[in-house]
């Protein structure tokens, strides 16, 4: 039995820079297990498997990092929809629907020159906390940072996965996590992750917890980011603005990012990028 797939950069308008993916689309139903040695094998930072879309363009998707599946990303969304579209070869804008483990999200398609254009609503985001006192320190030192903003909270923001947003004003080159229970520290106030934000530059940074592996552009924290600069009126609602990522990782990327509603009571944010198809492939045996 084969298993077809399709290698794509999201957050890119070139191959070889942006967030790379691997997407399987309808194919043989896989165990859980399964999804995540392929996942493993592939050593994409996440991949995305798909079900049949219907119709009116609902699919199932199943998401999958290195370690576990995970409730919400940003990148295979996007990726994934794009993939989607070329197999319906419409020159026009589509509209999805998909179905995760926990919730339904909406993203709208369009070609451009290059591949595509991607939007992902990612709904409202929620504010779950700030983390202050000696935690606050304690964090700035877990990531090897002199200074954070001293404007701004350290904040976790949930738009499907719970960030701890860290906010500085510049610093990012020194950056990097530094203590083994990184995760057990920030978990402690409800986080999953950290996501270093440069607030001036617009610019972040994001690693797994144990700081071995950086993040090229991370979609899903994205979110949070938008729903975070707006609550704190650093960008006005309703304002579009750029994301930039992937600057130490040598694969510069952007994500456009626009939280509406009012700074006290967000509706939701959108998300969006880029998507270029790269190479399509074959698994010759599944696991």
């Amino acid at each position: 039995m084969t298993l077809t797939y399709r290698h794509v950069d999201v957050f890119a308008t070139r191959p070889f820079t942006g967030n790379s993916l691997a997407v399987f689309p309808g194919g043989p139903a896989l165990s859980a297990e399964q999804m995540l040695v392929i996942t493993q094998e592939f050593r994409h930072f996440e991949t995305i498997f798909l079900g049949e879309p219907t119709e009116d363009n609902v699919v199932d998707a199943r998401i999958f990092d290195l370690f576990e599946e995970l409730d919400f990303a940003g990148h295979p969304l996007l990726g994934a929809a794009a993939v989607l579209h070329e197999s319906r070869a419409s020159d026009g804008v589509l509209h999805w629907r998909f179905r995760l483990k926990d919730r339904t999200v909406t993203i709208t398609t369009r070609p451009t020159t290059s591949g595509y254009q991607v939007e992902l609503d990612q709904g409202a985001p929620q504010f779950l906390g700030v983390v202050d006192g000696e935690d606050r320190d304690a964090v700035a030192a877990a990531l090897n940072l002199e200074m954070l903003a001293d404007d701004l909270p350290l904040e976790v923001v949930s738009t499907g996965l719970r960030y701890l947003i860290v906010p500085v004003r510049g610093g990012l080159d020194r950056a990097r996590i530094v203590r083994d229970d990184f995760a057990e520290l920030i978990g402690r106030h409800g986080a999953q992750f950290a996501y270093l934000l440069d607030v001036d530059a617009l610019e972040g940074r994001h690693w797994n917890n144990d700081g071995v592996m950086e993040d090229v552009a991370t979609g899903s924290a994205a979110g949070c980011v938008g729903g975070y600069l707006a609550r704190h009126s650093v960008v006005p609602t309703g304002e579009e603005f750029t994301l930039r990522q992937g600057r130490f990782t040598g694969r510069p990327s952007r994500i456009t990012v626009c939280a509406e509603g009012t700074a006290d009571a967000l509706a939701n944010v959108r998300i969006g990028g880029d998507v270029v198809m790269v190479a399509t492939g074959t698994l010759e045996a599944l696991p």
